[in-house]
Protein backbone atom coordinates (compact mmCIF):
# COMPACT_ATOMS: atom_id res chain seq x y z
CA UNK A 1 0.00 0.00 0.00
CA UNK A 2 1.67 3.34 -1.19
CA UNK A 3 1.02 6.32 0.95
CA UNK A 4 2.66 9.70 0.45
CA UNK A 5 6.15 8.69 0.37
CA UNK A 6 6.23 5.36 2.27
CA UNK A 7 5.21 1.39 1.39
CA UNK A 8 3.07 -0.18 3.77
CA UNK A 9 2.95 -4.53 3.49
CA UNK A 10 3.66 -7.86 4.76
CA UNK A 11 6.99 -9.82 3.85
CA UNK A 12 7.97 -13.41 2.79
CA UNK A 13 8.14 -13.92 6.61
CA UNK A 14 5.21 -11.96 7.62
CA UNK A 15 7.05 -9.02 8.79
CA UNK A 16 4.55 -5.56 8.37
CA UNK A 17 7.09 -2.85 6.77
CA UNK A 18 7.44 0.33 6.41
CA UNK A 19 9.23 1.35 3.54
CA UNK A 20 10.34 4.88 1.83
CA UNK A 21 9.14 4.59 -1.73
CA UNK A 22 11.86 6.39 -3.40
CA UNK A 23 14.63 4.51 -2.39
CA UNK A 24 13.17 0.94 -0.90
CA UNK A 25 14.93 1.52 2.37
CA UNK A 26 13.21 -0.34 5.61
CA UNK A 27 11.80 2.98 8.23
CA UNK A 28 10.20 -0.23 10.70
CA UNK A 29 8.82 -3.60 10.61
CA UNK A 30 6.73 -6.12 13.10
CA UNK A 31 5.81 -9.03 13.52
CA UNK A 32 2.65 -7.72 15.38
CA UNK A 33 0.25 -8.35 11.98
CA UNK A 34 1.17 -12.22 11.69
CA UNK A 35 2.13 -12.73 15.44
CA UNK A 36 5.34 -14.87 14.20
CA UNK A 37 7.98 -15.09 11.80
CA UNK A 38 7.12 -17.86 9.60
CA UNK A 39 7.67 -18.09 5.86
CA UNK A 40 4.71 -16.93 4.04
CA UNK A 41 2.69 -16.16 6.82
CA UNK A 42 0.11 -13.09 5.19
CA UNK A 43 -2.62 -11.01 5.28
CA UNK A 44 -4.59 -9.01 2.88
CA UNK A 45 -4.60 -4.88 3.05
CA UNK A 46 -7.67 -2.56 2.31
CA UNK A 47 -7.21 0.85 2.81
CA UNK A 48 -9.92 3.12 3.96
CA UNK A 49 -9.19 6.71 4.40
CA UNK A 50 -6.55 6.81 6.85
CA UNK A 51 -6.55 3.00 8.26
CA UNK A 52 -5.56 0.07 6.90
CA UNK A 53 -7.92 -2.96 7.11
CA UNK A 54 -5.45 -6.44 7.51
CA UNK A 55 -7.43 -9.38 7.73
CA UNK A 56 -4.33 -12.19 8.85
CA UNK A 57 -4.13 -15.87 7.63
CA UNK A 58 -4.67 -16.19 11.62
CA UNK A 59 -8.79 -15.24 10.60
CA UNK A 60 -8.16 -12.00 12.35
CA UNK A 61 -9.12 -8.68 11.69
CA UNK A 62 -7.08 -5.45 12.11
CA UNK A 63 -7.21 -1.94 11.67
CA UNK A 64 -4.18 0.14 11.51
CA UNK A 65 -3.07 4.14 11.01
CA UNK A 66 -0.10 3.55 9.07
CA UNK A 67 2.55 5.64 10.12
CA UNK A 68 6.40 6.13 9.37
CA UNK A 69 7.18 6.50 12.78
CA UNK A 70 5.80 3.34 14.41
CA UNK A 71 3.49 0.79 14.13
CA UNK A 72 0.01 1.95 15.11
CA UNK A 73 -2.38 -1.25 15.67
CA UNK A 74 -6.06 0.10 16.52
CA UNK A 75 -7.72 -2.86 16.84
CA UNK A 76 -8.06 -6.74 16.37
CA UNK A 77 -10.99 -9.24 16.16
CA UNK A 78 -10.86 -13.01 15.61
CA UNK A 79 -13.59 -12.91 11.99
CA UNK A 80 -13.66 -16.20 10.64
CA UNK A 81 -11.64 -19.62 11.99
CA UNK A 82 -8.91 -20.97 9.83
CA UNK A 83 -9.55 -24.48 8.26
CA UNK A 84 -6.81 -24.82 5.50
CA UNK A 85 -3.80 -27.03 6.20
CA UNK A 86 -0.90 -24.63 5.17
CA UNK A 87 1.42 -28.24 4.96
CA UNK A 88 4.76 -25.80 4.99
CA UNK A 89 4.89 -24.52 8.36
CA UNK A 90 4.82 -23.66 11.47
CA UNK A 91 2.86 -22.87 14.89
CA UNK A 92 -0.78 -22.66 13.33
CA UNK A 93 -2.25 -26.14 12.21
CA UNK A 94 -4.73 -24.40 10.21
CA UNK A 95 -4.85 -20.80 8.33
CA UNK A 96 -7.38 -18.66 6.07
CA UNK A 97 -5.67 -17.39 3.33
CA UNK A 98 -9.13 -16.23 1.26
CA UNK A 99 -8.76 -12.41 0.47
CA UNK A 100 -12.10 -10.56 2.00
CA UNK A 101 -14.74 -8.46 0.23
CA UNK A 102 -15.57 -5.27 1.19
CA UNK A 103 -18.92 -3.32 0.80
CA UNK A 104 -21.83 -0.94 2.42
CA UNK A 105 -19.64 -0.93 5.54
CA UNK A 106 -19.22 -4.75 6.18
CA UNK A 107 -16.69 -7.04 5.48
CA UNK A 108 -17.35 -10.96 3.48
CA UNK A 109 -14.95 -13.44 4.34
CA UNK A 110 -14.76 -17.14 3.78
CA UNK A 111 -12.96 -20.37 4.71
CA UNK A 112 -13.68 -23.95 3.85
CA UNK A 113 -16.63 -24.04 5.92
CA UNK A 114 -18.74 -21.44 5.92
CA UNK A 115 -19.01 -17.39 4.62
CA UNK A 116 -19.47 -14.98 7.03
CA UNK A 117 -20.66 -10.95 6.86
CA UNK A 118 -19.82 -8.40 9.86
CA UNK A 119 -20.31 -4.76 9.92
CA UNK A 120 -17.82 -2.23 10.31
CA UNK A 121 -19.70 0.62 11.14
CA UNK A 122 -19.53 2.30 14.45
CA UNK A 123 -22.78 1.49 16.05
CA UNK A 124 -22.41 -2.48 14.74
CA UNK A 125 -25.28 -2.10 11.80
Amino acid sequence: MIIGDHIYGICSYGQFRCLLSKTGQRVWETQAVTKERARWASGSIVRNGDRLFIKNDRGELLIVKPSPQSYQEISRTHLIKPTTNPNNRRALVNVNWSHPAYANRRIYARNDEEIISASLSANGK
